[in-house]
């Protein structure tokens, strides 16, 4: 009865949930946890996280199998975005690999911090202003949600502590994939001046043109929020430059 179970679900996905599992079998649900239980201890089901599995492929060891972190993300939240970090190293447009698999989404999560089959996940939780600039892409056959390449690098400014620091940012602008509209357009779409500011000094000191309004308050902020707030002030987009010389290296 387990692997009948099993292969019902097994024909449409290679994850599943609980509930997923119940509304298809409608077996109760005291009787369908002790057929879980003994599938995931035969070695034909995996657990992800409370309530979800993954099916194990025949011939694949147990506790060796695994999908992509990607796959695994997309799993954990809904609506989601695999984004910061993760996604500027899915453009190539970073060459740190970062060691968490970073996911943003609108919705509330209790555990925001997760470690799954050996990767560690943070879900970073967004207001849903925010929450746009999304393409779909494919991992492992399975369609993902993925922050696009210019709103990737507006959330890495946002949030510089889920991209390795603006520094990681100043290196990306050089990609000439990016399109300066866009990065323009969502600058000032998510709502944060500080953006705009750091978007327009370092497009400034790198000599990307690109179309940002000067900031009107005269309070300076920190162009990385990550790094000690201490450096020389830049006038012009009101910023305090609180980096050191590897920084002005990676303008260069």
């Amino acid at each position: 009865m387990s692997l009948e179970v099993l292969r019902r679900v097994a024909k449409d996905k290679q994850v599943f949930s609980f509930q997923e599992l119940y509304k298809k079998t409608r077996i109760k649900k005291d009787i369908l946890n002790v057929i879980i239980s003994r599938l995931e201890a035969r070695g034909f089901i995996e657990r992800i996280e409370k309530g979800k599995y993954l099916i194990i492929p025949l011939g694949s060891e147990k506790g060796k199998y695994t999908l992509h972190e990607f796959a695994i993300g997309s799993l954990l939240v809904e609506p989601y975005a695999i984004a910061y970090w993760s996604a500027l190293h899915h453009y190539g447009l970073t060459e740190q690999i970062p060691k968490t698999v970073f996911i943003q989404t609108p919705a509330r999560k209790k555990k925001n911090v997760m470690e799954i089959f050996g990767v560690s996940y943070r879900i970073v939780r967004i207001k849903s202003e925010k929450f746009f600039g999304l393409r779909k892409d494919w991992i492992e056959e399975m369609p993902i949600s993925i922050t696009d390449r210019e709103k990737t690098i507006i959330d890495c400014l946002d949030k510089p502590h889920y991209s390795g620091g603006v520094i990681e940012v100043a290196k990306a602008l050089k990609h000439e994939n990016l399109d300066r509209g866009k990065l323009s357009g969502y600058a000032r779409k998510i709502g944060n001046s500080a953006v705009i500011r750091r978007l327009g000094y370092l497009c400034e000191s790198m000599n990307i043109p690109i179309d940002l309004p000067l900031p009107v308050s005269k309070k300076y902020l920190l162009l990385d929020p990550s790094m000690p707030a201490h450096g020389p002030n830049n006038s012009h987009w009101r910023l305090v430059v609180n980096l050191d010389t590897s920084f002005t290296e990676a303008l260069e």
